[in-house]
């Protein structure tokens, strides 16, 4: 499979506007961990979505928006809805050792995951919030598609291993945060290992698994950074934040 078998990337009518959707639809046998406004949590997972949105997008009901944007994408099942304010066109993949890795990468508002209270309500932008899990800068959405099956712990392990390799990435681009306020993710495996078999235990950067995992990913966002950064340069109106020098 190559990063551009992947996903599919499609169009969502919004108005009289079309708007781009990226659309991975593996059907029955798989499932995942995921943390999207749809599909959260860790179950059997038939697709996966994430689909560009204004970034003043309004609904207060983001679940039901993304089942509205499956059932027009003729997605049935259970599944995993994404919604960004990035442009997700520019999406970014890679793969090693049959794990892949898609990324959607927007910096509007990088942060700190752990930062005091006058950080945090100097981020906050003027006027209406958004919906809760809604991104209005723009947000880091990742998908990662392993080809063995995990344990649920092991899912888990994946999410902080995909966490962790985002974080490396932005700390070497010299962006100032470790993501933004509303990045999510979506782990995928097989539903069950080849007859006599049994699931991966770990997944964590020195598994095997977690390993390839957190090299795709790394790669896959740091494609995805310069890209951004390069469409926005300093002084851009959709990047109000100056790049600090990457760690030696």
């Amino acid at each position: 499979m190559s990063d551009s078998a992947l996903v599919r990337l499609t169009g969502y009518a919004d108005g009289d506007r079309l708007r781009p959707v990226l659309v991975w639809a593996p059907g029955p046998g798989w499932r995942a961990i995921a943390s999207g406004v749809e599909g959260g949590g860790i179950g059997e997972r038939r697709w996966w979505l994430n689909a560009q949105v204004d970034r003043d997008y309004g609904r207060t009901d983001p679940d039901r928006h993304v089942r509205e944007l499956a059932a027009g994408l003729d997605l049935s099942g259970p599944g995993v809805g994404l919604l960004t304010a990035a442009d997700v066109r520019y999406r970014t993949a890679a793969h090693e050792g049959g794990v892949h890795a898609v990324a959607t990468v927007g910096l509007g508002l990088p942060v700190h995951a752990a930062a005091p209270d006058d950080v945090v309500a100097a981020e906050s932008a003027p006027g209406r919030p958004p919906a809760p899990g809604i991104m209005v800068p723009g947000t880091i959405n990742v998908l990662i598609v392993v080809p063995v099956a995990l344990t649920d712990a092991a899912l888990v392990n994946a999410v902080i291993t995909v966490t962790e390799a985002k974080a490396q990435a932005l700390a070497e681009a010299g962006v100032p945060g470790t993501g933004t306020s509303s990045d999510a993710v979506c782990v995928a495996c097989p539903a069950a290992p080849p007859p006599g078999g049994t699931p991966e235990p770990f997944a964590g950067p020195r598994a095997p698994w977690g390993l390839r995992i957190a090299r795709t990913v790394h790669r896959a966002v740091a494609d995805g950074t310069a890209g951004w950064l390069d469409r926005h340069p300093s002084g851009d109106e959709h990047r109000p934040w100056r790049r600090a020098s990457p760690p030696e």
